[in-house]
């Protein structure tokens, strides 16, 4: 028999499965609606009056008068806010800043709102609905959920806004019907030591009825697998018996997908999400589909840049109606939280454009073309999940750098860095499967295999906690943070051979 929080879920879930049709159907007008507010709103801010938001009478208006901004081009206005000035980006001041780490900015502020924070905690719980009207199952409400997350103690700016990573502000919204089955502890959470704070989580939650488990792969593995050293179980369905939703986010699921089959035991639906410090974006809307809905009326607006033409001094800005299937965006936003034309620095390529559905496809500065060949996130993420199905292995992390100048001469090469639970049985074979998908995704690398520019790849095998302690190394372990899939450089590269060097 259902419990009273199941058939209420359901009911909800209908709602929101039909409002997001209606919105869904419209997505033109959506879009448009989305911007008049956004320009009514911030048109009296400083912002707005140093780029003539008051006089906009088109989407066109809006582009000549608004340039593509990165963080550092935005960052004169959100210092501004960050010291406590009203009225800058936005008519109200932030609720948080959401703090990240940028590679060239040092420590970035995103200002998060009210109204910002309101649509954040809707598209997530939305997320969920929509899994439930699909399946018509909500069980897992009735167990406990755990959402590994950063530590939700905040630090405070001089002008007194709350300021800490986003997963630890969420911990302060999440909605009370949520806060009685969570976990871990308030006081678990707060632990900032990653390793420290999953021993801690391992131990309060091994022996609960954990339905929902909710994270960033690489992490959550690393709780799956001290949880089964802990009960000595095979699997997750062992520890958790009515463990039956996965919720991810924050980086591309497939190339984890074999591992977490054998960690979950049986099936385990899983619903992707695509949430960021900027905005929710997108989340999972069909089974067994990884294709997101890109939300379009959450207070964003979208304008999609071609990625080839990124770089140019006038890029094309294209808006919803204007993107074609198979192409590679960068991303360009807009928001309720007063980022004007922001690249956040991702990419995205549209599968559906009735409804619009996307994938993640990269980083707009992660990509490897030292020689021409702009490979990017997607392409190597998709080449090694389909070697591993044909060679199988477990990897648990890698990453992908040109060798331009390779020891003892010879050509240059892409050396892929990979961290393997198990080493496949030939990673010869391994090796050349890898290669030959990845000429198979991008024309411009064939090419230069072909042409000789080129030698095949070459993979550095790596222990399985390689990634671990570099990151850890870095004061990056845990939480948000990512290894990047691709660096046109050596950085990373470096780091990973410095501290396993191949052995005689």
């Amino acid at each position: 028999m259902s419990s009273i929080k199941e058939i209420s879920a359901r009911i909800w879930a209908s709602l929101v499965y039909h409002q997001t049709k209606k919105w869904s159907k419209k997505p033109v007008k959506s879009q448009e609606k989305i911007f008049w507010s956004l320009i009514k709103a911030g048109k009296g801010t400083a912002f707005g009056k140093d780029h003539f938001l008051a006089s906009v009478k088109s989407i066109e208006d809006f582009q000549n008068h608004v340039p593509i901004r990165d963080y550092e081009g935005l960052r004169p206005y959100v210092d501004r806010v960050v010291q406590g000035e009203k009225n800058v980006l936005w008519p109200v001041g932030p609720k948080y800043f959401a703090k990240t780490s940028g590679t060239t900015s040092g420590s970035k502020y995103i200002p998060i709102t009210q109204e910002m924070a309101i649509h954040q905690i809707k598209s997530a719980r939305n997320a969920l609905l929509t899994h439930i009207y699909n399946t018509k199952n909500a069980k897992f409400l009735n167990g406990k959920m755990i959402f590994l997350q950063g530590s939700p103690v905040l630090e405070k700016t001089k002008s007194g806004i709350p300021t800490g990573r986003l997963s630890g502000i969420t911990a302060h919204f999440v909605p009370s019907y949520l806060q009685k089955n969570r976990m871990p502890s308030w006081e678990t959470n707060c632990i900032e030591d990653w390793e420290e704070k999953v021993v801690s989580i391992v131990e309060e939650t091994y022996q609960s009825d954990m339905t929902l488990i909710s994270g960033i792969p690489p992490w959550v593995q690393m709780y799956f697998e001290k949880l089964m050293q802990k009960t000595r179980k095979k699997n997750m369905s062992d520890v958790f018996p009515n463990f039956n939703l996965f919720v991810t986010g924050g980086v591309a699921f497939e190339p984890y997908s074999a591992r977490f089959q054998e960690l979950f035991g049986k099936k385990i639906p899983i619903l992707q999400t695509y949430p960021a410090s900027e905005g929710f974006f997108a989340y999972q809307d069909q089974l067994d589909s990884s294709e997101l809905l890109l939300l379009l009326d959450n207070g964003i607006f979208y304008e999609f840049i071609p990625t080839e033409n990124y770089f140019d001094n006038h890029p094309p800005r294209l808006t919803i109606k204007d993107v074609e299937i198979g192409v590679n965006y960068a991303l360009i936003i807009s928001t309720n939280a007063g980022l004007w034309a922001y690249s956040i620095g991702d990419t995205v390529m549209f599968v559906s454009l009735n409804p619009f559905r996307i994938k993640v496809s990269g980083r707009i500065k992660h990509f490897i073309s030292a020689f021409g060949e702009h490979v990017i996130g997607s392409e190597v993420e998709n080449s090694m999940e389909k070697t591993i199905l044909n060679f199988g292995g477990r990897v648990r992390e890698f990453t992908v750098a040109p060798e331009i100048n390779p020891p003892g001469g010879g050509l240059p090469y892409h050396e892929w860095f990979v961290a393997f639970d198990e080493l496949p049985e030939d990673i010869v074979s391994f090796s050349k499967d890898l290669d030959s998908n990845l000429r198979k995704k991008n024309s411009y690398y064939d090419d230069l295999i072909q042409g000789g520019v080129l030698r095949p790849c070459v993979i550095r095998p790596l222990p399985a906690e390689a990634f671990i302690k570099y990151m850890k190394a870095e004061g990056k372990l845990g939480a948000q943070n990512k290894v990047p899939r691709l660096m046109n450089d050596r950085k990373i590269a470096d780091a990973l051979a410095a501290a396993n060097p191949l052995s005689n």
